[in-house]
């Protein structure tokens, strides 16, 4: 068959607006078409094209199914026992707490996403995509934190709908975790700590942070961004600054990596209290993309007036529209931060009018390994 065959209908009226309209507008009415796509699967050359989308099409239907496999892999801890050696149904089933039934249809699911595999006749061992997970402190960590983002989502279009008006079970996390002394803080702190090693291996990766005297984290939480920089450059005089419940759990950490008087630790709110001076570099590690512009805006005023002329500002988080990271920028973070009542994700021309409005003088987006975990933007005053 010809694509001339093709019936009629699928030729559409082009839109008056340009010749990207007039081509969507033209794939779409072809893609949809069940003539078309009956064609496609005949032919050899465009097969597995059409095996591979009908499968992402899937993907996105099944996608919460995926997730939840793998939330119920690190809750039993099948990952870590996965790790440890290989294991037959009775011991995964015994460490688990579940039956043979229940441990069998779980490990299936989880050879069918690469989590585990298959190594012999009734014996499973680590796949692919599970080690890769089991050995990230910071994917783990949120995957367990994730149980609150899938609460608010249960019903995404009553949330949307909501408008941000309501507390969510995100939003009221992180209100009181990062604001109240006791397990909610600790909870916080440690999740931060490992999510910020994931992106300090990046962003310590792309930039040099040696060029610097004094850099000062800000936001830093329990000091994960600070240690690191701190043992890449042992020169660079470092200091952390957040509210000061979260800075009070900071000593003891920075006491056990034996950084105590390498590191100075700076309490205060960076919304209400201005910026520790005399850094000549200041560092935003997922952080902006929490606030919504204004507030992000007169965040960047205040580091813009703690720098001395020529000083840097390097941000670090993930961003819509990263070549290879875009549905994690807007798809991912959108959600999560639309459901944390505050926030969004905004691409580097966004940040660049931000940064503009704040008096930087220039910014320059900075290439990192793998913008899933984060870009990076560097301005100088």
């Amino acid at each position: 068959m010809k694509m001339s065959t093709l019936p009629n209908r699928l030729v559409v009226s082009a839109p008056p607006q340009g010749w990207r309209l007039r081509w969507v507008a033209w794939r779409n009415s072809v893609i949809a078409s069940p003539s078309f796509q009956h064609w496609a699967a005949r032919l050899p050359i465009f097969r597995s094209i059409a095996q591979r989308r009908a499968g992402q099409s899937f993907d996105l239907v099944a996608g919460f199914c995926y997730s939840q496999v793998l939330t119920a892999c690190v809750q039993l801890g099948l990952l870590d026992l996965l790790a440890q050696r290989a294991h037959d149904l009775a011991s995964l089933a015994g460490a688990t707490g579940l039956s043979e039934d229940a441990a069998l249809r779980l490990i299936r699911a989880a050879c069918a996403l690469s989590l585990a595999e298959q190594v012999a006749s009734g014996l499973w061992m680590l796949g692919q995509q599970g080690a890769a997970l089991q050995a990230n402190p910071g994917a783990i960590a949120m995957v367990r934190h994730h149980a609150l983002l899938y609460s608010d989502l249960a019903d995404p279009a009553a949330l949307l709908r909501r408008d941000r008006a309501e507390p969510t079970a995100l939003s009221s996390f992180w209100r009181y975790a990062a604001s109240t002394p006791g397990p909610e803080a600790a909870r916080y702190s440690a999740l931060m700590a490992a999510s910020q090693a994931m992106v300090a291996q990046q962003v310590l990766a792309a930039y040099r942070f040696d060029r610097h005297a004094r850099l000062l984290d800000v936001g830093g939480g329990h000091g994960a961004f600070a240690i690191g920089v701190a043992k890449a450059c042992p020169e660079l005089g470092i200091g952390v600054f957040d509210l000061p419940p979260v800075v009070a759990g900071t000593a003891g950490v920075l006491a056990e990596a034996g950084l105590s008087e390498k590191v100075r630790l700076h309490p205060g709110d960076f919304f209400c209290d201005s910026l520790p001076v005399g850094y000549d570099c200041i560092t935003l590690v997922r952080i902006l993309h929490d606030h919504d512009d204004d507030a992000a805006l007169a965040l960047l005023r205040s580091v813009h007036a703690a720098l001395p002329p020529g000083g840097r500002l390097v941000i670090a988080e993930p961003m819509a529209d990263a070549p290879g990271a875009a549905a994690m920028g807007d798809a991912y973070f959108g959600l999560y931060l639309w459901a944390m009542n505050s926030g969004r994700p905004r691409s580097f021309g966004e940040y660049g009018a931000l940064l503009k409005s704040a008096g930087f003088s220039a910014s320059r987006s900075q290439r990192t390994a793998y913008p899933v975990v984060s870009s990076l933007i560097v301005s100088s005053k």
